[in-house]
């Protein structure tokens, strides 16, 4: 049995050692990358993450893996770039390779442009469940465009008109920003807006949402007020002190 709406504290390689094989929907995670992050002084290992994260994911399952490089001697480590191909070493599909753009930047270089993003690998499991967001404002929207039709007896095609609409699925790089005093007492913070536009996207109500690296406990906040069942790992107790209250704070409906 999964411990679902839970919060584990404990290391998340030995925790996910006893979920079932293929018994989790959704993955949501923004591991410390590299030595930008530092949580208490815990490490962890990605090949054995990795592994568990293929055990543990169910058929046409998702993991969304925010994840961005330090820079060392003028150089960035590559270090998201070798976590993407050894997912797919596993067996994986890299299905999406998205942007997080933000609107702050952080240690900036002289003789580089300002850093404002960060990877969002969306990996999968098969074919994989898919919800897209139609948000994005269509700049003919309301006009007719020629589409080509083919017949299925005669193999003919033709030609009809159809109505752009007033919105199309969004693009896959989201510009969406930490809100501000959302959380207090962590590095951190992963934005709100991004990790329920991802459980929207990947999963569907009564899902089971994981997140192994559960921070500050955005995904699983998220997820619980979208109707989905979670479960947060994170090893600092002082953070699992800080999603336990925010797991239980309530959500007004206006």
């Amino acid at each position: 049995m999964l411990p679902v709406n839970q919060i584990l504290c404990g290391d998340n390689v030995e925790t996910m050692k006893q979920f079932p094989a293929d018994s989790v929907d959704l993955v949501v995670t923004s591991p410390p990358y590299d030595n930008l992050r530092t949580y208490g002084g815990h490490s962890w290992d990605f090949q054995l993450v990795a592994d568990q994260l293929w055990r543990s994911i169910k058929p046409g399952g998702v993991v969304v893996w925010v994840v961005a490089d330090q820079t060392i001697d003028g150089s960035e480590s590559g270090e998201s770039f070798r976590q993407a191909l050894r997912f797919k070493e596993i067996g994986f599909r890299l299905h999406d390779t998205m942007i997080w753009s933000k609107d702050t930047f952080s240690l900036p270089f002289p003789n580089r442009y300002h850093q404002t993003f960060e990877y969002m690998f969306v990996f999968s499991k098969g074919s994989p469940t898919f919800n897209p967001i139609s948000d994005r404002r269509n700049k003919h929207s309301g006009s007719k465009v020629g589409v080509t039709v083919r017949e299925t007896c005669d193999n003919m095609t033709r030609r009809s008109d159809k109505n752009i609409a007033e919105h199309g699925k969004r693009f896959n790089v989201w510009k969406c920003s930490v809100e501000k005093g959302a959380v207090l007492g962590h590095p951190a913070p992963f934005p709100e807006s991004l990790a329920r536009d991802h459980i929207l996207s990947w999963s569907n109500e009564n899902d089971i949402v994981l997140d192994p690296f559960a921070g500050s406990g955005t995904t699983c906040r998220k997820a619980k007020d979208l109707g989905r069942k979670w479960i947060g790992i994170e090893v600092n107790p002082d953070y699992v002190e800080i999603i336990n209250k925010r797991m239980a704070q309530q959500v007004l409906d206006f």
